[in-house]
């Protein structure tokens, strides 16, 4: 950021306030969340592979190129929730379409109440993601905007994850991704655990009362 002082313009650098010690205690609270709740969940696991083997032929996972800390791509997980195939059409059908006509029955259940996000508990333990930060996006998407949207590449300066400070303030899907990158700064430039606790308190209270 630039300031005058007397008509004298000074440069004012903001680094990230996740320190080496913040990094490891974020990781070892996603290791430590993350198993907890893949323990708990497990039999939540077991019903929704049964009903999507049984409400469409396919595989029960779906599997895609992200794009995550540092810019280095990995494959998200999550439950498959459209027809098999669907994902040859993502780039026509636009960036989080809400309705999409490819989504199966169960699919359109699995995103309401955001179930189909729960396979990134992988992602997470596996360490490409964390449980908190910014959503990670297609690399077909990283390319097109990176020099479009101010700070956009910015994002990475953290490891993506499962939920953040944008969604919890309504900005993912077909929102604005100028305000969901300023949302996605904000984390990154003000981050503590303590911030992450809220959004993750959040988060459940808006999929318990399914709020978008």
């Amino acid at each position: 950021k630039v300031k005058e002082i007397e008509g004298i313009p000074f440069i004012k650098i903001k680094g990230v306030p996740i320190t080496t010690w913040g990094r490891v205690m974020k990781r070892m609270f996603d290791i430590l969340m993350s198993l907890t709740l893949l323990a708990l969940g497990s039999w939540l696991f077991v019903l929704i592979t049964l009903a999507i083997k049984m409400g469409s032929k396919g595989p029960v996972f779906f599997k895609q190129e992200r794009i995550g800390f540092d810019g280095e791509p990995f494959m998200m997980i999550k439950f498959r929730t459209m027809k098999a195939g669907a994902e040859k059409f993502d780039n026509e059908a636009g960036l989080g379409v809400k309705d999409d006509p490819r989504q199966t029955s169960i699919g359109k259940i699995l995103r309401k109440t955001s179930l189909d996000e729960l396979p990134q508990l992988f992602n997470v333990l596996k360490g490409e993601m964390s449980l908190v930060g910014p959503r990670p996006e297609r690399t077909f998407y990283v390319e097109k905007f990176k020099d479009v949207i101010p700070k956009y590449l910015d994002r990475h300066r953290v490891k993506t994850g499962m939920t953040g400070w944008a969604q919890i303030h309504g900005f993912r899907g077909d929102t604005s991704l100028e305000e969901r990158i300023r949302y996605d700064l904000f984390y990154i430039e003000n981050w503590s655990l303590g911030l992450d606790l809220k959004i993750l308190f959040k988060t459940v209270g808006a999929v318990i009362f399914h709020r978008d």
